[in-house]
């Protein structure tokens, strides 16, 4: 049996960057065809020199995608690759280089600048910890602080979406919508423009929601829970509130978080030009 594919991330820093890449490009493949392994924090070409001679030595076969900041280590890099005749793909030079021409400035050369703790940093940690205090309903009789206020009923994506969402650094609360139940006051004093309804079909959170009631009993104690016919009544209230709120749906049926986001951030980037404009 053959060696199996391996592309080996190479950075001055974490490498988090182009695992990124090689996992978005990887997943143009089929699963599990491609293996990925770092070398992290790399200060000298003996490092790498000691980490890849073997396996080209065996024969395995493997790439290598590096994000070398430091201009001389990276030319030492791409040079041994050279010498090695290893495959690679050079995912921070050429970047640095385009940007260095259209500013008409030098990189300072600083390895996990992007992981530094600046204000950003903490303002992040600041939306996380607001998404862990607003998750699922909790603290909802004050919104004020929210950037972004996401409804929905239950499994159309609320918390995966506003924990993507505070990692991007936004204020972000959830709170779930069930029949009979009464939304909190405070969403009609919110701004309509940062409230985002969630919408998905009957089929997909019926399949949800039956492999979460997976046994007899379950089924047996909250058996309206996964029946189509109250799903539903569900998506009809929940489209009838949004129609008296005025605010933006988003469907998440089909789609990963990172979509769903990314048409959150830009409608109410959208929206916040549009005031600034006026």
């Amino acid at each position: 049996m053959g060696l199996h594919p391996c592309v080996h991330v190479i950075s001055d820093s974490l490498g988090d960057t182009a695992c990124d890449v090689v996992l978005a490009a990887a997943g143009q493949f089929p699963e599990g065809s491609i293996a990925i392994a770092r070398l992290p924090k790399v200060e000298r070409i003996e490092q790498v020199e000691a980490y890849l001679e073997p396996k080209v030595a065996a024969a395995a076969p493997i790439a290598v995608f590096h994000t070398i900041v430091d201009e001389a280590l990276r030319g030492q890099v791409v040079d041994l690759l050279a010498r090695l005749r290893v495959p690679s793909v050079d995912l921070m030079g050429p970047a640095m280089g385009v940007l260095s021409v259209l500013t008409g400035l030098a990189p300072v050369g600083i390895p996990g600048v992007i992981h530094k703790t600046d204000d950003s940093y903490f303002h992040r940690i600041e939306c996380m910890e607001y998404f862990v205090e607003h998750d699922d309903g909790r603290n909802a009789d004050d919104l004020s602080g929210a950037d972004i206020v996401l409804l929905g009923i239950s499994r159309t994506s609320k918390t995966p979406l506003s924990m993507y969402l505070a990692f991007h650094g936004y204020h972000v609360a959830n709170i779930p919508l069930a029949l009979g139940m009464e939304p909190p006051a405070s969403i009609f004093t919110v701004d309509p423009a940062r409230i985002y309804g969630l919408l998905s079909t009957t089929s997909v959170i019926h399949d949800i929601r039956e492999r979460r009631l997976n046994d007899e009993l379950a089924l047996a104690v909250a058996a309206a829970y996964a029946d189509p016919a109250h799903i539903d009544a569900e998506l009809d209230a929940a489209r009838s509130l949004y129609r008296r709120l005025g605010c933006f749906v988003v469907r998440t049926d089909g789609k990963a978080v990172e979509e769903s986001a990314a048409e959150i951030i830009a409608h109410l980037e959208r929206i916040i030009a549009a005031r600034a404009s006026r």
